[in-house]
Parts: structure tokens; sequence; C-alpha cells
């Protein structure tokens, strides 16, 4: 594995290793093993063990054992540094913000908090507990490799000594890239279709609280939440992880309920509401809600079709620019931050610019290929997936690059950054070679082919031991 594509890979490292080690079946194993120690800081070899097992199921077929122990080491010693000699500074914010980044990933991944605790056989909160001091450790190597390189900079020839470096048939193929943004808007249900809905919603609250009916069997009849049906409603909602997941006006609504009361109607992006606060333990609150969808007919979404096509003559015509068109027209809440751009990969993972295989959404990819760039698209009638409701749009194709060979007049931005990250871990490895006597290091004799590490062995002098690998019962 080339030291480009260990650098490429160490990010994948960073987001899964301390929740990915979690979930390891460790109900068979008898016994571990140290294979190293730095400071006061062991390396087990089932960690070493679970990073080979992420990186191959991440499509790092060729990553080597002696690579990630490497890098375990230089983050081991930049955090030790970090708190020891430096003295550098990391409060429970920095942590706790970490946290949540990562939390939210996996609760993206998954599908909901439910499924990622299901996942990592813990709650969020035992997450919190068990992953606390990795992460702060995380953080600090992360500090103290910054303040190292600080000043690290590549100029244009270092660029292109890089890339010269880069065997001919090792050279990236890029297929055309695009960067593309869409308006998206709702058709308006009928008044006294909105009106019959709400009727029934509290119908259905006065129900309850009069003893009449039980809101977890209105919900199973009722609901159209198919996540949450089944369970007669029920979800878990915690005030500080689940912050920014949720649709904000029904996040509000349930911390604003005391134990036992019942919202009154709630309107969102998914529907109209009422929610059942069934009990909170600190920010944590477990509901049940009921979720109904006003249905629109064929003359609705005509309607918002024609509304969509009026916006798309403004822009054509250039009588409106399309980000005061986003900002002033566009109804879909989770594009507010992104100005609407579509992008591919999995919404976790979101990719731009980005190929047209890259897309999920075949809709988008039809039109994508029609459009050149500056152009907009006819009115588009679509599912949106995160409300599942009928939706129209107008896609605007920004950008689409030829397809190339990866070369300095198109791709230099990209490979100067690669330059620079090399660079900086060279950087970080010879601060490493040069401070390693600093370090009470011992490593296992079956590593001893690291031919990296070796070096560093070599500097610790009288204070690097080998030694045979001690067993942990």
């Amino acid at each position: 594995m080339t030291k480009k594509s260990l650098l490429l890979c160490m990010a994948t490292i960073l987001m899964v290793t301390v929740f990915g080690q979690k979930q390891q079946d460790t109900s068979k194993v008898v016994a571990d093993k140290i294979i190293g120690q730095i400071g006061s800081d062991i390396i087990l070899k089932s960690e070493l063990d679970g990073d080979l097992l992420q990186q191959r199921a991440a499509g790092n077929q060729n990553v080597a054992d002696c690579e990630l122990l490497k890098y375990q080491i230089i983050q081991k010693a930049l955090a030790i540094q970090a708190k020891t000699v430096d003295s550098l500074p990391v409060d429970d914010d920095q942590i706790e913000s970490e946290f949540q980044r990562r939390v939210n990933y996996f609760i993206q991944y998954y599908g909901s908090r439910e499924k990622a605790e299901q996942v990592f056989g813990m709650t969020i909160d035992q997450f919190r507990q068990s992953t606390w001091q990795d992460m702060k450790n995380q953080i600090l190597a992360g500090q103290e490799q910054a303040k190292i390189t600080q000043n690290v900079t590549v100029s244009p020839e270092e660029v292109r000594a890089y890339f010269n470096a880069i065997p001919k048939d090792s050279l990236k193929y890029f297929e055309s890239q695009y960067t593309a943004s869409q308006i998206v808007m709702y058709p308006i249900p009928n008044n006294d279709v909105v009106n019959f809905i709400k009727g029934q919603l509290e119908d259905w609250k006065k129900q309850v609280e009069s003893g009449k009916a039980n809101f977890a069997d209105l919900a199973r009849i009722y609901s159209e939440d198919p996540s949450v049906k089944q369970n007669g409603g029920l979800m878990t909602i915690n005030r500080i992880d689940d912050k920014g997941t949720l649709d904000p006006d029904f996040f509000n609504a349930v911390f604003r309920l005391r134990e036992g009361q019942i919202s009154p109607v709630i309107k969102t992006q998914f529907g109209y509401h009422i929610i059942q606060m069934v009990s909170r333990v600190g920010n944590t609150a477990t509901i049940r809600h009921i979720l109904k969808k006003p249905p629109v007919t064929q003359v609705e979404i005509d309607e918002c079709i024609k509304r969509m096509d009026s916006l798309r003559g403004l822009l054509t015509d250039k009588k409106l620019d399309f980000a005061v068109a986003f900002n002033m027209y566009n109804e879909d809440k989770n594009a507010k931050y992104n100005a609407g751009a579509i992008t591919g990969g999995y919404p976790n993972n979101p990719i731009s610019p980005f190929t047209i295989d890259q897309l999920l959404d075949k809709d988008v990819e039809k039109v994508i290929g029609t459009l050149n760039p500056g152009e907009y698209s006819a009115p588009q009638i679509f599912t949106d997936p995160s409300t599942q409701r009928q939706a129209v749009r107008i896609i605007y194709l920004q950008t689409r690059t030829k397809p190339h060979r990866e070369n300095l007049n198109d791709d230099y931005i990209e490979i100067q950054e690669q330059a620079l990250m090399q660079k900086k871990q060279r950087v970080t490895e010879d601060w490493l070679t040069n401070h390693m006597q600093d370090f009470y290091i011992r490593l296992d004799p079956a590593y001893s082919h690291c031919t990296e590490i070796a070096k560093w062995v070599q500097n610790s002098n009288e204070r690097v031991e080998h030694f045979s690998s001690t067993k942990i019962r």
C-alpha cells in the first residue's frame, strides 16, 4: 500500500475505530495480546486486527499491519506529547462536539438512534462514557500534529515533483464530474382535507385524555409513519444527541411537554402530528406520536408544476439569480444549509462534484444527462425520500468537467492537497524519529519486520525493549 493511499484511509479509522471496536464479538475471546506499549498506553492485537478488518471492509484490501501499527504509535506519541510536554488544552465541549459529529454519522448510516444502539449493543450515553478518553486522545493527537506542521507548505515545484513521482499507470482516470442544485416545492393540499385531518388528530387527543382510547392503539391503526407504526408510535429522543437530526418543529414540541401530556396538532415538513410524552429522564424523552399526511390531487400537483414553471422562466431569462430564487421559493427544510446542492453517494457521506454513477436518484441521473452547464430542467415530479411526500423540483446544472486522466492543469488543487498531506506526514514522522528517545516503548518481536517502526526503535536506544507478548486472560 502506498503512503498516499494510507493517508487517505486514515480518515476512515478516525471516524470508525472508536465505535467499530464495540461491534466485535468478544464472547469467544479468551485471550488477547499486548503487541506494543508507548508510555503508559498499550496497543492490543485485537485493536490492530479490528483496524485491518475495517479498512478491508472499506475497500482498502492492500493495507498492511505495519502501516496501521505505525499510525497507532504516531497517534499515541502525539497525544502523550500534547498532554505531558506542550499541555495543549482540550475541554469537554470539544470532545462533546466530536462525539456528536460521530454519533450523528452512525444515526444517519443506520437510519435511527434505536438501530444504531442495537448494532453497538449499548445506549448512546454508554457510548459517550466508553469512548470519551479515546476521543480526547485523538483530539490531542490532532492538535499536536497541527502544532508540529503549522508552518509546512508546498511550493509549485514540490507539487510537480510529487505528481511526477506517481507512476503513469497509477494516475487516476476521472469520469465527467458534475455540480448541480435543485429547488423543491410541495403541492398545497386542499384546506378542507387539512382541516379534516387536524380534526381527526384533535378528536383522538380528546379520546386519549378522556380515557376512551389508548394512544398506542390509535398509532398502530392510523399513523402514517411506517418506522414506528408497528410499535405504537414509540420513539426515544435525546435533547443533545438528536438535535439537528429531527424536524425542528417536532423536536421543539417534544421538549415542551410534561410527562403524560399530549401536544396540540403540530405541523412539520412530514405532515401533521400529535405527540404524547410517555416519560422523560434528564435529556432523554420517550414519546409516542401519530402522523397524518394530507393527500394531494393531480389538480394540486399540476398547480405546483405551473408555479415551478413560472419560476424556471424567470431563471432561464436571467431575471432572477438561482441563489435568490432558492432562498425565496425552496420548501425543502433539509436543503436549508447546502443551498439545494445535489450530491452523489449516501446522505451520511455526500459527494460533490459527483459522477453519474454516484447518483442514487436515477431520475436525477436522467435529467442531468440532458442539460448543459447553466441550464435548468423542466419541472419534475418526484417523491421526496426524506418526507415520502410528492414534490416538484427544477434542477440547475452548474458545472460539468470532461473525462480525463489526472493532470496538473485540471486537478492541481487536489494534487496540491495530496502533496501537502504527504509532506505533513513526513514532517510528523521525522519529528517522531527525533523525539523517540523521549518515549518509553516496547514492541512485540513478531512485528520486527516493520521497517519504518524499526528506525524509531533504534533511535530509542537502551530505553526501548523488545519483549515476549504478555497474555491477558
